[in-house]
């Protein structure tokens, strides 16, 4: 079975959310993740509190929204595909608080 963005989102990331517990809240925002192509989708991560929450679709509070393709997100969470690099080639857009952006790392466990 390989590895795509609904994998990553629903199965992974939850417990390693909950692994962190409140450490999770000095992140203190709501991502949004928009995810393109086959196996994409829409995703937010809560990281206001703590353990932190996942799910599926659009959170209008989001402070900072990541567009990208499912082959690079699942590339970057594979550490395929360096964030910045990404960034920089355009293969990851950012809206919203960039500052948040740096912070991604932690919260996706990178």
């Amino acid at each position: 079975m390989s590895l795509t963005p609904k994998t990553v989102f629903e199965e992974q990331l939850p417990p390693r959310l909950k692994e962190k517990g409140d450490d999770v809240t000095k992140i203190n925002a709501i991502y949004q993740f928009n995810i393109t192509g086959n196996d994409g989708g829409n995703w937010w991560v809560d990281a206001t509190k703590s353990g932190g929450e996942v799910g599926n679709g659009d959170k209008a509070e989001a402070k900072c929204t990541i567009t990208m393709s499912d082959s690079d997100f699942v590339d970057m969470i594979t550490g395929k595909l360096n964030g910045q690099m990404a960034f920089m080639t355009g293969k990851l857009k950012i809206k919203g608080d960039m500052s948040l952006a740096m912070k991604l790392g932690s919260v996706l466990g990178l």
